[in-house]
């Protein structure tokens, strides 16, 4: 099974296979919300100001249409990669710098149309916390949740490192480099 990515407009689609997803988790650092903001779509944050993502292998992702469409900005030359559509600015996902860590956070923003195909294949939102220290309005921590969630992750990583993985669609296969060069914003 897998479920269908698709940006808010409809040009950017493409998929997901959960089943070697890590966690669902909801960040709530300064980074994400200005992220959300500077995209300037509706609904990307919640009550609190988190994000609501599926941290996975990137190779898990697939797209089947409007590539052209993918683009890429980070807050410094050293920052994250943020992909999202450029047709509408629904964000896509977050990758690490290092095309060795074999990661990327999925925004659920993405999956809307999925339905409860989001819930059933990657549970539900909120289990795993990030940062909320930084959030804009009390949230319940919940640390086993959170603990779990981060356990999940770095034993992804680490079988993905030992399995030398390395498939993205966000890089270039030949050069490990991405496939755009990222918009460096300043804040």
């Amino acid at each position: 099974m897998t479920v269908p990515l698709q940006c808010r407009c409809g040009q950017v689609k493409g998929e997901i296979e959960p089943s070697g997803a890590y966690a669902r988790a909801t960040c709530y650092c300064n980074d994400c919300r200005a992220y959300a903001q500077w995209l300037g779509v509706p609904g990307l944050l919640d009550d609190a100001g988190g994000v609501d993502v599926v941290a996975m292998p990137p190779s898990h992702l697939r797209f089947t249409r409007g590539m052209e469409q993918v683009a890429c900005m980070s807050w410094s030359e050293r920052g994250i990669h943020r992909w999202y559509a450029a047709c509408c600015r629904t964000p896509l996902g977050n990758t690490p710098r290092n095309p060795k860590v074999h990661y990327v956070g999925v925004s659920t923003a993405c999956l809307e149309g999925a339905g409860a195909a989001v819930e059933q294949a990657f549970g539900p939102p909120r289990r795993c916390l990030v940062a909320t220290a930084s959030a804009t309005a009390p949230v319940r921590k919940r640390p086993l949740g959170t603990a779990w969630g981060v356990v999940r992750v770095v034993v992804g990583l680490m079988g993905a490192r030992l399995r030398g993985r390395r498939e993205s669609p966000f890089l270039d296969a030949a050069t490990g480099k991405p496939i755009r060069a990222p918009q460096v914003v300043r804040r």
